[in-house]
């Protein structure tokens, strides 16, 4: 029995963030957290997908009108026959004969992609009964390969060497999800480290966050150095010689800048500094990885596709993999870009934290765990505590650990009331704002 799409709704949905700094670093310094949010729902009575593209405000509708766009590409399909020919629908949404000139493969076009294609994603699991990560884990490796993109990067990775690198860690799935629902998945915080943030509020909440569980924190740089050396101070001295200590530029400096800032924090034992420069710029990532190591350039977060990931990765340009859920084209893209990671021996970090991302990548970083990479040395996922109240499922932390998720779907389904409250413009959270 086939399950048929019928209807494909998206809502622009805003969060007031900017009001408290929340998110604020050298390029965004009023982020209001928001998301396109797309349901599909089907001719089963109650089965229905969600996805999100996520932004932070001002050009969400744009990000709404585009999935809009791509309607009729996906309304009348089957769930059956798209995870048939997930190639074909892949390709169809991603590189639309008209739409694709936005693009192509980038932009907002892809943000949209995306949005659906993680709705196909959680609406599939929901089908199923299990949670995404349980999903793709319990998929062969054939299936996998035939859902992953691996199109313009077969020169770094052919299907036969994804399938066998699936195949090679096959046999100890069962074991590595056992363990992470005992012990979960280790993650950072950036929640303490926004570059608003006073000094004060920054101590208080390193010392709240390291009394919940949490060793590795994450902190902005970018606006002003002598300030940024003292606040690396501070939170060195906060989190003793063991805590782990990221900084992130959000791309403000150029090359030499960052060589330059990186030896002047380089003192306070830094493990990574993310974004430092142009998200374009490959050969300038690689200077700077050659230049500041052994401190790590973590990259990933506005990589708009699988062939740009490649290229990091074949340079030496990328030291940690920063996936974002909604930036590549949906889980389809994300696959291709962990396997080309595993191949290559990077870790994997995601990006998360805004409205939504968390509760994405943890599934994303569990399937990666038990049947791509099965190391956890190097790997942390991204926390932010904003938001999370808002989702039917949201994440659970424990200790500083993502704990694994149980219900059914991609855990991305919003409450109604908030969805109802924070729609813009006419939500009650944005009369009178």
């Amino acid at each position: 029995m086939s399950t048929r799409i019928t209807r494909l709704s998206v809502r622009d949905i805003r969060f007031p963030t900017s009001a408290g700094l929340h998110g604020s670093d050298a390029i965004h310094k009023d982020p209001d957290y928001s998301c396109a949010y797309v349901t599909l729902e089907t001719e089963v009575s109650g089965l229905a997908g969600d996805g999100i593209a996520f932004t932070l405000g001002r050009g969400n509708e744009i990000c709404v009108a585009m999935i809009e766009a791509l309607r009729e590409i996906v309304i009348g399909r089957t769930v059956e026959d798209i995870f048939a020919n997930m190639h074909e629908f892949w390709m169809a949404l991603a590189n639309d004969g008209q739409l694709r000139w936005l693009g192509p493969e980038k932009g907002v076009l892809q943000f949209a992609v995306a949005a659906i294609v993680n709705a196909i994603w959680d609406l599939r699991a929901k089908q199923a009964g299990k949670p995404l990560w349980q999903l793709l884990a319990d998929m062969s490796p054939d299936e996998l390969v035939d859902c992953a993109e691996l199109s313009y990067v077969e020169d770094a990775l052919t299907p036969d060497e994804a399938r066998a690198l699936l195949a090679s860690h096959a046999s100890g799935k069962a074991a590595r999800a056992e363990e992470l629902r005992s012990v979960g998945m280790p993650s950072y915080t950036s929640s303490a480290g926004w570059l608003g943030y006073s000094d004060d509020q920054v101590r208080s909440l390193v010392r709240e966050y390291r009394a919940t569980g949490w060793s590795a924190f994450k902190m902005k740089v970018g606006v002003d150095i002598e300030a940024e050396q003292a606040r690396a101070a501070l939170i060195r001295s906060e989190i003793g010689a063991d805590g782990r200590l990221m900084v992130d530029a959000n791309q403000v400096w150029s090359v030499d800048r960052t060589i330059e800032c990186m030896r002047r924090l380089a003192p306070f034992d830094v493990l990574w500094i993310e974004e430092p420069t142009h998200p374009d710029d490959i050969l300038g990532h690689a200077r700077i990885a050659e230049s500041v190591a052994p401190i790590g350039v973590a990259v990933g977060e506005v990589i708009s596709n699988r062939v740009v990931f490649k290229q990091f990765m074949q340079a030496g340009a990328m030291s940690f993999c920063q996936i974002d859920s909604c930036r590549l084209g949906g889980v389809n893209e994300v696959l291709t870009v962990l396997l080309l990671a595993a191949k290559f021996g990077i870790p994997v970090c995601p990006h998360a934290g805004g409205v939504g991302l968390c509760e994405y990548v943890q599934h994303l970083s569990a399937f990666n765990y038990v049947a791509i990479a099965p190391s956890l040395d190097r790997v942390m996922i991204e926390y932010s505590d904003h938001l999370h109240e808002h989702f039917v499922d949201p994440v659970v932390m424990r200790d500083g650990r993502y704990q694994l998720p149980k219900a059914p779907g991609y855990s991305i389904t919003m409450k109604p009331d908030s969805l109802v409250a924070y729609e813009f413009p006419n939500g009650s959270a944005w009369q009178g704002a």
